[in-house]
């Protein structure tokens, strides 16, 4: 959870600025509200918490606004915490825990309560569900996806209306017509409604359809490596280990080839050049031992005798290179 909602965070949030170091005594009617681990229980008595009355809530704001006065504000925020968990069930959709949108909300309320002004005639349950909403919204955006979804205003908008206009259209639909994804028709209507382009409709669907991926899946209950992005996203061949061995392999097809080759005497060179060197990849090139053996006039046991001990040679003049 990403606040703890507490006294402590009343004071920070509604603080006055420096230059107003009013004191005030805190009083403690936070007993009356149990911590959000009890989900049931802390709706349940936020429920029963009384509401204020206009004059009240005017006489409360006056003083938070004229005197800093802790005590009211926390008055106003107590009486309307039933107002986030009513907002908050509107978005229990998108997967996250209920008692983690509450605490924004009351983030969101406590924010509210800080700048309302009671001069200007409006209850304060009106200018607090905005503030309620964004600071919800802000955290939805935040935690929905490990990639954000939606970053401009635009996105915005179709993350928060996408999802109940595409059930309404299903809903107009008859069942047995029921698709997925939105018609040509739909994107039209739905881009003219929220007046955005077409295809930020389109994309948003999809950013909105696509799930998430484990960059590195932990192994499955069978004991089998689960295949995940990072399987083809690793550059293996910039490895250390791989590095060197690439290094080691250059040096022994170059320098060392080169330094173990000019240690055999030039029929056994030629052997090995022949039976090793001179052959392509399709097998076509090279000599056999029955050829090499007709142009040296011996056997071919004898080339092959040739060929053994050349190899051995070389394979000591390699070895200094691994």
């Amino acid at each position: 959870m990403s606040h703890a909602f507490s006294p402590d965070i009343l004071k920070s949030t509604l603080r006055a600025p420096a230059a107003s170091s009013t004191a005030v005594a805190a009083m403690n009617p936070w007993s009356m509200v149990p911590p959000l681990g009890n989900l049931d229980a802390y709706i349940s008595a936020v429920n029963r918490l009384p509401m204020l009355t206009l004059e009240q809530e005017q006489e409360f704001s006056k003083k938070l606004k004229e005197h800093n006065d802790l005590d009211a504000a926390g008055k106003l925020v107590l009486s309307h915490l039933r107002l986030v968990v009513s907002i908050s069930r509107k978005y229990l959709g998108y997967g996250l825990p209920h008692g983690d949108l509450i605490q924004e909300g009351n983030i969101g309320l406590m924010k509210a309560v800080k700048r309302f002004d009671p001069e200007q005639n409006v209850r304060l349950v009106s200018y607090a569900m905005h503030w309620i909403k964004a600071e919800i919204h802000e955290y939805i955006l935040k935690n929905w996806r490990m990639v954000k979804v939606a970053t401009t205003k635009a996105q915005r908008k179709l993350f928060f209306n996408l999802r109940s206009m595409k059930q309404g259209y299903k809903d107009d639909a008859d069942a047995a017509t029921h698709r997925d994804t939105l018609t040509e028709s739909q994107i039209d209507a739905m881009a003219k409604t929220l007046n955005v382009k077409r295809e930020e409709v389109i994309e948003m669907e999809q950013r909105m359809s696509g799930g998430d991926v484990l960059l590195d899946p932990s192994p499955g209950d069978d004991g089998e490596d689960a295949f995940g992005p990072i399987a083809y996203l690793a550059d293996s061949a910039q490895e250390p280990t791989a590095l060197m061995e690439s290094r080691q392999h250059d040096s022994l097809t170059t320098h060392g080839l080169s330094t173990a080759l000019q240690e055999l005497d030039p029929r056994a060179r030629r052997i090995v050049e022949e039976r090793w060197l001179n052959v392509n990849d399709d097998g076509s090139g090279g000599m056999t031992l029955h050829d090499l053996a007709a142009e040296y006039k011996v056997s071919a046991e004898r080339i092959r005798q040739i060929e053994v001990a050349a190899m051995k040679k070389m394979k000591k003049v390699l070895a200094s290179y691994a």
